[in-house]
């Protein structure tokens, strides 16, 4: 009785359908969490429409003894150091595209570093502003806008962290590193949405 031994031709057309149906399965994963900071940020864009609506209609915006959100030392540290951060976030993917594991790690480490070092700014400032929440349309809007972005940093660290555990599996990213594209782009909408919400709050 003779034995069937599949080619290696066949084998390794096995393995390639194998290997494009995980790009295709991965693929589909980061398209559907593109979609996902899509719907995000259509929300961030409702809300700075409404805030920017409240700021042009309202008839007192500060009320009488409250200067509002000023641009201090502080925060202007804290934002330039979460802008950086893309940067450094870039880098890091970068330097795992390009299989320079420890790097990668040392360079998402600083990224989450710089997002914490933001929020504690951002909470510092809080407990220094002379208005508070229910301080008129000026307090509502932002506590709320400051708040809902700074609630984005803190899970974008939550998953930085998850990435960065995933890195000490071995092997874990030979495969690919949707997972780490798909934190990178969260990191880069939060710090562009920041960007947009500091012009509108301290600058205007």
């Amino acid at each position: 009785m003779e034995t069937f031994i599949p080619s290696r031709k066949k084998q390794s057309s096995s393995q390639g359908g194998n290997g494009k149906k995980f790009d295709n399965e991965k693929g589909k994963t980061l398209f559907g969490f593109i979609v996902f900071l899509f719907s995000e940020t259509m929300i961030f864009a409702s809300l700075i429409v409404a805030y920017v609506g409240l700021r042009l209609f309202s008839d007192e915006w500060l009320p009488p003894g409250v200067k509002g959100p000023e641009i201090t030392s502080s925060v202007l540290i804290h934002s330039v150091v979460l802008i950086s951060s893309s940067l450094v976030i870039y880098l890091a993917e970068r330097s795992l595209k390009r299989h320079k594991l420890n790097r990668f790690r040392l360079l998402w480490v600083t990224t989450s570093a710089m997002g914490a070092y933001f929020l504690s700014g951002e909470v510092q400032e809080w407990l220094s502003l002379d208005f508070g929440l229910s301080t008129g349309a000026v307090g509502g809007t932002f506590y709320f806008l400051t708040g809902f972005h700074g609630l984005h940093v803190f899970v974008g660290i939550l998953l930085q962290t998850i990435m960065l555990i995933r890195s000490f599996i071995p092997n874990n990213y030979n495969e690919g590193h949707y997972g780490v594209t798909a934190v990178s782009y969260f990191w880069h909408l939060v710090d562009t949405v920041w960007v947009v919400l500091f012009s509108l709050l301290y600058l205007w």
